[in-house]
C-alpha cells in the first residue's frame, strides 16, 4: 500500500478487507509489525481497534520491548497475515537483520503467509526504494529485502516531491526502475509477479516507472476500485 489502511483511513476498510480476504479465512491470524515506528504504542492501539476479535485474531510483534514471544520463527510462521507498519524503513531493516526477522519473513513468504504493509511496509520487500529515512529530503535506499525486483515509491500523490525525486533517482542510476503507489492504492503480488493493483479511493493509482534510453517513462497501471468487490480469491500458492 502506498498509504492507507487502518492507520490512515480508519473509516475506509477496503484495503485491509482486501488483505484479509487473501487469507481465505473468516477470522485470519494477523500480526502487526510496528518496528518502523519504534513500536509506537498509539500505532499498536490503532491496530487492535481496527482488528477486533470478530474481524481477526490480532497480535503484534514488538522488538523494542519484551512482547512475550519466545520463538520469533514459530510465532511469525503461525500467522495468516503479517502486516508491516510505516515509519523509518532503514531503521526497520537494520533491526530486523539483527533479530533475523528478514530470514524468517522470507521463509513465511515462501510458505504462503500473506505479507502486507503500507509506506515502509510497502517498500521494504523490494530491492531498492525511495525513502525519507536518512533525515531531511528523499534519497535512495538500496538494501531492501529483495523479495521483489526493482524499486518502489509510496505516497506518490500526496507528497509532490516524491514523484520528482523518484524520477531523478532512476534517471541518475541511483535506483532501478520500479513501481509507485498513491495513498489508497495497493499492489498485489503473487510470488514475484504483479497480479493487479487495487484501490480504496476512486482516483488512487499505481504506476510503473522505468528508464528507457535516457528518459524516465511513467505508465499508469490499471487499478481496480473498489478493492472489496472480490474478496474471495483463489489459492495464490507459494509466496503470496
Amino acid at each position: 500500500m502506498g498509504g492507507g489502511g487502518f492507520s490512515e483511513e480508519p473509516d475506509n476498510p477496503l484495503l485491509d478487507d482486501f488483505v484479509l480476504g487473501l487469507s481465505g479465512r473468516k477470522t485470519p491470524r494477523v500480526c502487526f509489525v510496528p518496528t518502523a515506528s519504534g513500536d509506537a504504542q498509539g500505532y499498536i492501539d490503532k491496530f487492535y481497534d481496527a482488528f477486533p476479535p470478530e474481524r481477526a485474531e490480532a497480535t503484534h510483534l514488538s522488538l523494542f520491548r519484551d512482547s512475550g514471544v519466545k520463538d520469533l520463527r514459530v510465532f511469525l510462521l503461525d500467522q495468516d497475515v503479517i502486516y508491516v507498519g510505516g515509519g523509518s524503513t532503514a531503521n526497520m531493516l537494520a533491526i530486523w537483520r539483527v533479530h533475523g526477522i528478514d530470514r524468517i519473513l522470507r521463509e513465511a513468504w515462501v510458505a504462503g503467509v500473506i505479507l502486507a504493509g503500507l509506506s515502509a511496509g510497502m517498500i521494504c520487500w523490494f530491492e531498492q526504494s525511495l525513502t525519507d529515512s536518512f533525515g531531511s529530503g528523499l534519497s535512495a535506499l538500496r538494501d531492501g529485502l529483495c523479495f521483489l525486483e526493482g524499486s518502489a515509491c509510496p505516497h506518490y500523490d500526496i507528497e509532490p516531491s516524491r514523484r520528482a525525486a523518484y524520477h531523478q533517482c532512476i534517471a541518475r542510476g541511483e535506483l532501478l526502475g520500479g513501481v509507485a503507489a498513491d495513498n489508497g492504492a495497493a499492489l498485489h503480488y503473487v510470488g514475484t509477479g504483479l497480479a493487479e493493483a487495487v484501490s480504496s479511493r476512486p482516483n488512487a493509482r499505481a504506476y510503473s516507472v522505468k528508464l528507457e534510453g535516457n528518459q524516465v517513462i511513467e505508465t499508469a497501471i490499471p487499478t481496480r476500485y473498489p478493492a472489496a468487490d472480490t474478496l474471495s480469491l483463489p489459492n495464490c500458492g507459494e509466496g503470496r
